[in-house]
């Protein structure tokens, strides 16, 4: 039977699900396309990614959030639609459903987020900043007077935060993230070589051979674009040196703002930090170096949580959890996860 509590990380890349008693059931891209003519939706999530780029006049292929926030409200609430519908299938019972939202948005910008939510079928709404997920997702015990440092970097915002006994004591948000790595690599190779590539394919130089720490040995591939001089085809061989290079700059804000965090957290909470390491999350935690990148920096370890691209949705999925294993005129959150340690 359908446990009736969700928990989505809505991201700006994509969107992942979790189900009470099932875990993550869905992992999709935060695609939608649409036939400009009729305004049909024609197809949502994977299927909609596959057209990016590809797509003749008549379809608009859009990506309803641009960093972190949601840019097309009524294209979200379709997605969001379909993709509940799709993982809970036909049901009378319409879902608790709690979501995640950048450390800084602002209140209308939550407020979009909670309603379009509540528009797409669900009941009651939650709503929880995408670090505090990130650490429950990761396992790290949030209830307890102890410093634990979280970067999530996800596709449009990145989300630093220092956490003690259930909430953030420092955090920033900035809009510099995996979609950012993309697009300073699709710059350097139209500069360096007059060669238009698409998303997909910066997307691949990213993972294959993107690196933010100079690598002891170069690594490279082919990708193919289309040359601005000729208009034809072409195909060029990058390096992983040069893609470094190209992905000095966002890193660099990244690790800056871990810094600002750092000097702005109280000594004791800075020295269980310390002693404790940095948690890195999110699809762009994965790219190659940026543990050794902070740590050369800041001094500190970095450490790539388990299953770093699904900590938020598990969070996420988490805090639902919580929340349904007691009275809901429960002071707050952390009222309820320090109650169920203890029960514990």
């Amino acid at each position: 039977m359908f446990g009736s509590d969700i928990g989505i990380d809505l991201g700006t890349s994509s969107v992942l699900i979790y189900i009470k008693g099932q875990g993550i059931v869905l992992k999709e891209p935060s695609v939608v396309a649409i036939d400009r003519h009729t305004n049909e939706v024609i197809a949502v999530g994977e299927k909609a990614k596959k057209m990016i780029g590809k797509a003749p006049s008549s379809i608009n292929v859009v990506r309803p959030l641009r960093e972190g926030v949601i840019s097309d409200y009524n294209v979200t609430e379709i997605m969001l639609k379909y993709f509940i519908k799709k993982v809970i299938g036909k049901t009378s019972r319409r879902p608790r459903i709690a979501v995640c939202v950048p450390s800084e948005v602002t209140e209308v910008e939550k407020k979009a987020v909670k309603d379009a939510t509540k528009d797409a079928g669900a009941r009651e709404v939650f709503v929880i900043e995408e670090p505090i997920a990130a650490a429950i997702g990761s396992g790290i015990d949030i209830t307890r007077a102890c410093g634990s440092m979280i970067v999530d970097i996800g596709g449009g915002t990145t989300d630093i935060a220092v956490i003690s006994l259930g909430g953030s004591v420092v955090k920033t948000s900035l809009k510099i993230a995996g979609d950012n790595f993309d697009e300073a690599i699709i710059r350097h190779i139209r500069k360096k070589y007059n060669v238009l590539i698409g998303e997909k394919s910066a997307e691949e130089i990213k993972i294959n051979v993107g690196t933010v720490y100079e690598k002891s040995i170069l690594v490279n591939m082919d990708v193919r674009g289309r040359n601005l001089v000729t208009g034809l085809p072409n195909t060029i061989n990058v390096t992983s040196e040069e893609i470094y290079q190209a992905l000095k700059e966002p890193s660099t804000m990244i690790i800056e703002a871990i810094h600002k965090v750092l000097e702005q957290t109280p000594p004791e909470l800075a020295s269980d930090v310390y002693e404790r390491g940095i948690v890195m999350t999110g699809g762009g935690a994965l790219i190659h170096g940026l543990d050794k990148a902070i740590k050369e920096s800041t001094g500190i370890n970095a450490v790539l949580a388990e299953d770093a691209l699904s900590c938020v949705a598990l969070g996420t999925g988490k805090y639902i959890e919580y929340n349904n294993k007691f009275e809901r005129n429960s002071n707050s959150f952390l009222d309820k996860i320090i109650k169920l340690f203890k029960w514990r």
